[in-house]
C-alpha cells in the first residue's frame, strides 16, 4: 500500500507516492533483533510485513445485512466452529478462536455467511477475546433485530503459548444477551445442541 503526500497547497492531484511507513519500521525491527534486512530471504520482508498489516487491519467483511423471512417461531439458530484469527492488543501476537453464535430470530433470519463476516470483522483488529465475543453478540443482535444472542469463543493465544509461561491452553469467553442471559432454558438448549 502506498501513502499519498499532500503538496504544500493541500492539493492531492499533484501528489507523489511514498514508501509505506510500516516498511522502515519493519527494517528497523529486523536490525534491532540482530538481522540484516538486506540479506537474501529478508530483502522483501519489510514490504511483505507492511502489506500483511494493511490487509489484516483494512479487512472488508462485505455485505452484512442479508435477511430472510423466518419460517417458524421460537427457533434456535446455531452457527458453530467459525475459525477466526485476531491479534492480542497486549503483545501484538496472534490468537485463533473457534466461534459459535446462537440467536433466536424474531421474524427474520440472518443470512448464513453473515455470521462469519461479523466474526471476522471484529477479529481483524487489535483485540482481547472477551471484547471480541461481546462485539460479535451486539452486532448480531443489531443486524437480526433480536435481543436473544449468545456467542462462545474458544481460543489459543500465542502470547501465552510462545512467551511467558510457554504453555498451550484454551481460553473460553462467552457473551449472553436477552433470554440467554436471563433464562436458563435457552442456554441449556444451546449447550445440549453443542454436545450432539
Amino acid at each position: 500500500m502506498s501513502v499519498t503526500e499532500l503538496d504544500l497547497d493541500g492539493d492531492t492531484s499533484a501528489s507523489t507516492t511514498t514508501e509505506d511507513p510500516l516498511i522502515p519500521l519493519a527494517r528497523q525491527l529486523l536490525v534491532e533483533i540482530g538481522e540484516d534486512p538486506n540479506r537474501d530471504g529478508l530483502r522483501d520482508t519489510p514490504a511483505r510485513f507492511a502489506r500483511w498489516w494493511r490487509e489484516f487491519i483494512d479487512y472488508d467483511p462485505g455485505s452484512l445485512g442479508t435477511l430472510f423471512e423466518s419460517t417458524g417461531t421460537n427457533q434456535l439458530v446455531v452457527v458453530s466452529d467459525i475459525q477466526v484469527w485476531s491479534l492480542c492488543e497486549h503483545h501484538l501476537l496472534p490468537f485463533n478462536c473457534s466461534v459459535t453464535i446462537a440467536y433466536r430470530p424474531t421474524g427474520q433470519l440472518l443470512g448464513l455467511s453473515k455470521f462469519a463476516r461479523v466474526a471476522h470483522q471484529y477479529a481483524h483488529k487489535l483485540q482481547v477475546q472477551e471484547r471480541l465475543v461481546d462485539q460479535i453478540a451486539l452486532e448480531i443482535s443489531n443486524l437480526s433485530g433480536t435481543p436473544d444472542v449468545a456467542v462462545i469463543a474458544k481460543g489459543e493465544h500465542l502470547c501465552m503459548s510462545m512467551r511467558g509461561i510457554k504453555a498451550a491452553a484454551q481460553m473460553t469467553s462467552t457473551a449472553y444477551r436477552g433470554e440467554f442471559s436471563t433464562g436458563s432454558g435457552l442456554r441449556a438448549e444451546l449447550f445440549d445442541l453443542l454436545r450432539t
